[in-house]
């Protein structure tokens, strides 16, 4: 495959918005000052309220009748206020009796005013009538009230709102007010790249190859176009959480060295109706400014969704859903622009988001095969310091189903065991242990059993080892642990197959649903009852059974017919019963009697080896845990005894 040309000129970067400033100041200032007059009109009124004009001859009567508290003495007027011990209807009879309609008001929470006259014995009456005074000499400033009333009032507004237009605008994520609709999408550029490439990237060669003939393209697209060949507008990265798929996308960045705009699908969707669909015209138009680059959505089932009429159907998922389809529909593959999406949820995208010429490509990111697990480990492992005797394969044949970020997370655990014993290198013991701890959790050392359930679990543990070994068809033992683990298993047996397996056949199907029931086999064969430490057993020993009856067509009674599907296949593979109430009925009879059998199976089986499973039993109670090879050692001297 040819290499792209990595030494082309680097794209120019993308646009920068520009930044804006608030809107019209003239406009502010009209608002302003309507908000500022409003403000004074009602700042006037209230304080009118409060005050009672009355005459000169009404306040010498009242000064007279002992009414008054104090009084204010200023240039052009007097103000005063009235004693709470008089009494209320005189001051009513003084107050109102020239008026038709008395005001109903508080008296005592009232400030009363009247005009000065030249009264030279006004300060004499005061004196003799006991009223407190005082002369207010403060002159009023015309200057300062205007700024008071009308300048100050509009600056304070003038700040409120730069703030909140700032905040706003922060917030919406544009340099406008309908920046709402601007989107936000990182950006990678081509002196901005990630820092991953393909190198980083194991287990997933087949993904990596069609990644890679979609940036040659990019950079060499006359080769392509001169046997007439079309850009691909768009490949679906697919399969379960921890795979891979993002960090395919940020290796993309990485290789291509072109602009790179990165987003995920509910940063489109807001609480606004057409606001995701503005974001996806923003993101789409800046594209194609920057061309040739590529778009990246992660999660995209959060707006591809299909559409339908339903209850739960939402506007404005279905109008941004809209809008991406006519995007990627009306953009000119010529110009060098691909959209890279993420999914693990493919069956509830809509089907014309789907179709060719759209998401022309679907590249499967699963699981990784015994292969490419020892591809991943390889990578992780080169960026700690690890032993030379550590043997990558052992472990990788250990973690059959893991994902690249469970091999990730073990290899971590593995170099923070080995800083934990004080090592310099991270061991083959830090990587096994590392894979126990992640599978079933750490060692709990405060759980300390009883001598009866310490013994039942050994037995139990023991019981699912030696079922495995005495059947043709059962997977090599690893080890045997009677240590509790923070992940609620108070032991378990651990089996590694020799080789990756694809294809299970009826047979070897049988075998692990006899191993899973042995452990429960074996409290009956030495207590006589049964315990709850074998729940999880059932759970899947029920599984299995229920798989070969509904979708592998290994039961007698039903043959070679579906009787359930898979939903949500990458998340947590549930499956449906697709058959009437009654077959239900009866795929439980079927499932019942594969239990039965198998569980008979494990029986018989440890029943005639029950010297070996008490001989196995003690040494485990001694010791606690048992390795595989050690198990195999001591089942060969029971049985050369016998």
């Amino acid at each position: 495959m040819n290499e792209p040309n990595l030494n082309q000129p680097p794209p120019t970067e993308p646009t920068k918005e520009k930044k804006n400033t608030p809107p019209n100041l003239l406009h502010f200032l009209i608002i302003a000052l309507l908000i500022t007059i409003v403000l004074n009109f009602i700042t006037s009124t209230m304080a009118s309220k409060r005050t009672y004009q009355i005459e000169y001859s009404q306040f010498i009567q009242l000064i007279e009748s002992g009414s008054v508290d104090v009084v204010q003495l200023e240039e052009e007027q007097l103000l005063l206020t009235l004693n709470k011990t008089a009494d209320e209807s005189q001051l009513r009879q003084i107050l109102f009796a020239n008026t038709e309609e008395a005001p109903q008001m508080d008296l005592w929470d009232q400030i009363f005013y009247t005009i000065r006259v030249d009264d030279p014995s006004l300060v004499e009456r005061l004196d003799e009538n006991d009223v407190r005074f005082y002369q207010n000499n403060a002159q009023t400033n015309p200057i300062l009230t205007f700024m008071a009333s009308w300048i100050f009032p509009v600056l304070i507004l003038y700040v409120m709102y730069y703030f909140l237009f700032k905040n706003m605008t922060k917030r919406m994520g544009g340099g406008t007010m309908g920046g709402i609709g601007k989107s936000k999408a990182k950006v990678f550029d081509a002196q901005k790249i990630t820092g991953i490439t393909f190198a980083d990237v194991a287990g997933q060669d087949e993904a990596k190859e069609s990644l890679y003939e979609m940036i040659d393209f990019l950079h060499n697209p006359e080769k392509y176009e001169q046997i007439g060949a079309k850009q691909p507008r768009g490949a679906l990265l697919v399969g379960p959480p921890g795979t891979g798929k993002t960090l395919l996308a940020r290796a993309v960045a990485g290789e291509a060295k072109v602009p790179f705009y990165s987003i995920t699908g509910s940063e489109f969707i807001e609480m606004y109706v057409g606001v995701g669909a503005s974001r996806v015209r923003d993101l789409f138009a800046e594209a194609t400014k920057n061309a040739p680059c590529i778009i990246f959505i992660d999660e995209i089932d959060a707006i591809g969704k299909s559409r339908d009429n339903q209850m739960s159907s939402n506007d404005e998922r279905e109008q941004t859903l809209n809008q991406l389809l006519s995007e990627m529909d009306g953009f000119d593959t010529s110009k060098g622009i691909i959209v890279l999406a993420a999914t693990n949820r493919p069956e509830v995208l809509d089907k014309a988001l789907l179709r060719p010429g759209r998401f022309d490509r679907r590249i499967i990111v699963d699981k990784p095969d015994l292969p490419g697990r020892e591809a991943i480990l390889k990578v992780h492992a080169a960026k700690v310091k690890l032993d030379k005797n550590a043997n990558l394969k052992d472990v990788a044949l250990a973690t059959s189903g893991a994902t690249g970020a469970d091999l990730a997370n073990m290899v971590n655990e593995a170099a923070l065991r080995a800083v934990r014993f004080s090592r310099d290198v991270v061991t083959q013991e830090d990587l096994l242990e590392s894979v126990e701890v992640v599978i079933a959790g750490k060692e709990k050392k405060d759980r300390i059993l009883n001598p009866k359930e310490k013994q039942m679990v050994a037995f139990h543990e023991v019981g699912h080892a030696l079922a495995t070994a005495l059947q043709r068809d059962g997977m090599p033992v690893t080890k045997i642990t009677i240590v509790p683990r923070t992940m609620g298993s108070l032991g378990y047996t651990m089996n590694t197959p020799e080789e990756e397996r694809y294809l299970l056949t009826q047979s070897e199907l049988k075998a692990q649903i006899i191993t899973l029931l042995s452990g429960r086999a074996a409290e009956q064969i030495i207590f006589n009852e049964v315990s709850t430490g074998a729940s999880n057993d059932i759970e899947r020993a029920t599984g299995l059974a229920r798989s070969m009856v509904t979708q592998y067509g290994m039961s007698d009674r039903f043959g070679a017919m579906g009787l359930e599907s898979t939903r949500s296949q990458y998340l947590d593979g549930r499956n449906v019963l697709t058959c009437s109430e009654q077959t239900g009925a009866a795929i439980d009879e079927e499932v019942r009697a594969i239990l039965m059998d198998c569980e008979a199976t494990a029986f018989n089986l440890l029943s005639d080896n029950r010297q070996a499973l008490n001989d196995i039993s003690a040494y485990l109670l001694e010791k606690e845990n048992i390795t595989g090879e050690k198990f195999m050692d001591l089942l060969a001297l029971t049985q050369e005894a016998l």
